[in-house]
């Protein structure tokens, strides 16, 4: 399985997921809220370089940029739909705007400049394990020295297989996803349960630091919806600890 082959569901219905999001069902308020915190601490606002890895419409770290705007911003997503409407959400941002279709893992791996933040937000997941360490690998070789690798994504409980993590999931889903349409409601179970792929925040940590990525904080979770921060600066992790 492929990245591209796994997004293929909001490649085409991009309106599915934004449902999904309109009704906080994965928590992108509360997450955003502190992703824009964590780009609070940073002291280089206005200058700082942002890539956005499965950007989607980039509506929720839209509002975050506002806030505190990047010198440039790079986002990559699959779905051209999705590419449009974050044109529009970005719109307002203060900052150098660049929006490519491709796939964020093949993106990351032969881009050829660096970022001091790259971000990617519920889209890991969908890689295998080794898809998962070569992204790690090509994102720890793009980061500036004092650079963030930040991610929004479902992470499973130590110990939890995928089987289970998946039962749950799907179960929570036909549980409280009240406001979904029914048969849009199952072709996002057939999605997840055919293409997500999470990890425990152990392995995650672990194959960050097998390419220098040693230092890393839960920034917050909410459920199996975590949001993370990685880095080569025990320093950093620390100051960013002391400042949530």
């Amino acid at each position: 399985m492929t990245a591209t082959e796994s997004s293929t569901l909001f490649t085409q219905t991009w309106s599915l997921y934004d449902l999904i999001t309109e009704h906080n069902y994965m928590f992108h308020q509360e997450i955003y809220q502190d992703v824009g915190r964590l780009l609070g601490l940073r002291q280089d606002h206005g200058r700082y370089r942002l890539l956005d890895l499965g950007c989607g419409n980039a509506r929720y770290l839209a509002s975050c940029l506002k806030q505190f705007p990047p010198a440039s911003y790079q986002g990559i997503d699959l779905s051209e739909a999705a590419l449009a409407e974050a044109s529009r959400y970005l719109a307002a941002c203060k900052t150098a705007v660049a929006l490519t279709q491709g796939d964020l893992l093949d993106a990351i791996e032969v881009a050829d400049k660096t970022w001091d933040v790259i971000f990617t937000g519920f889209a890991v997941h969908h890689l295998m394990p080794q898809e998962k360490a070569r992204f790690f690998e090509a994102a720890a070789r793009c980061l500036s020295e004092n650079g963030w690798l930040i991610m929004v994504d479902v992470v499973r409980e130590e110990q939890q297989s995928r089987e289970n993590y998946l039962r749950d999931y799907l179960r929570s889903m036909r549980e409280n996803w009240i406001e979904i349409p029914a048969g849009q409601l199952e072709e996002a179970c057939t999605h997840v349960h055919a293409h997500d792929y999470p990890e425990t925040l152990t392995t995650l940590q672990a194959m960050a630091s097998a390419v220098g990525l040693t230092a890393s904080r839960m920034i917050s979770h909410y459920g199996p919806h975590y949001a993370l921060l990685f880095a080569r600066s025990e320093m950093t992790a620390a100051i960013v600890s002391q400042g949530l």
